[in-house]
C-alpha cells in the first residue's frame, strides 16, 4: 500500500505558536506531527509514501530522509503553490499501485486502512472519502449521502448538532490523474472545492464512515490539544 501525503502548506494560522517551519513539522511531544501520521500508516501496512512538499521542504526531507519507520519516502517538490488538487495530480504521476491513499500532513485520523481500501474496491469507486461523525461543531462542513449510500453533496461550514465531516483521508484510483486533468486542467486548484464538490454527481464517490480519533492541527487551540491527547493516547496503549 502507498500513500500521498500533502505537506506543502505554510501553516499561517499556526505562526503564533510554530514559526519558521512547515506545519507538518510542528513538534508534538518530541516528534513532528507528520512523524505521528507516518507511524500510524506504517503500523497499518503502508510501505511507501509520496510526500508533496513545497515551502521549506528541506526541513521535511532532512528529518525523514529516504526511509522512516519502514516506509520508503519519495518527495514531489512544488516550486509554486499548486493547491490540494494540483499537488495530488502531480503526485499521482509517481504512484505505482492501482489505488493510493491521499491524506493531509496536518491531520491525524485513526481510520481502519484495510477496511477503507476493501470498501473502495468493492464499490469500484473513483474516490472514497473517510467520514467522521461529529457532534456540536462549526469548524467543518458536512457531507450528505443519498439513499444508495453514495456521497451526494457537500455543505458549507456552519454550526451543526451532528453530522458527517470529511476527515481528509481518501482512496483514489491512480488513473484518476487523467480525470483530474480533464475536469481541472489548470495547474493550481482545490481538490475539495474545485473538483469533488463541483463534480460529485458525475463521479462515483463512496463514503467510508468511521468514528476513530481525529484531530487537525490547523489552529493553535487544536495544536495544543494534540499535545495533550497524543500523550493520553500513548499512555492508553502502553
Amino acid at each position: 500500500m502507498e500513500a500521498i501525503i500533502l505537506a506543502g502548506g505554510k501553516g499561517t494560522r499556526l505562526s503564533s505558536v510554530v514559526n519558521g517551519i512547515p506545519k507538518p513539522m510542528a513538534d508534538v511531544n518530541g516528534t513532528p506531527f507528520l512523524g505521528h501520521v507516518l507511524g500510524r500508516l506504517s503500523a497499518s501496512g503502508v510501505h511507501r509514501a509520496i510526500l508533496s512538499v513545497g515551502w521549506m521542504f528541506e526541513a521535511i526531507r532532512g528529518y525523514f530522509g529516504a526511509k522512516y519507520k519502514g516506509i520508503g519516502m519519495d518527495y514531489v517538490i512544488e516550486d509554486r503553490p499548486l493547491g490540494t488538487g494540483g499537488a495530488i495530480k502531480e503526485a499521482l504521476k509517481s504512484a505505482r499501485e492501482e489505488d493510493v491513499f491521499v491524506l493531509n500532513g496536518d491531520t491525524y485520523f485513526e481510520v481502519g486502512i484495510a477496511g477503507l481500501l476493501k470498501a473502495h474496491k468493492e464499490k469500484d469507486a473513483d474516490v472514497t472519502i473517510s467520514l467522521k461523525p461529529m457532534r456540536d461543531f462549526d469548524r467543518y462542513g458536512t457531507v450528505t449521502l443519498d439513499g444508495n449510500g453514495k456521497v451526494a453533496g457537500f455543505n458549507e461550514k456552519r454550526f451543526e448538532r451532528s453530522g458527517l465531516v470529511n476527515a481528509g483521508f481518501y482512496v483514489l484510483k491512480t488513473r484518476m490523474a487523467e480525470t483530474l486533468d480533464r475536469y481541472c486542467p489548470e495547474e493550481s486548484f482545490s481538490f475539495e472545492k474545485d473538483f469533488l464538490e463541483v463534480n460529485v454527481k458525475a463521479l462515483n464517490v463512496a463514503p467510508y464512515v468511521e468514528d476513530g480519533y481525529f484531530i487537525d492541527i490547523g489552529i493553535p487551540e487544536d495544536y495544543q490539544r494534540a499535545k495533550k491527547e497524543f500523550k493520553m493516547l500513548r499512555e492508553g496503549r502502553a
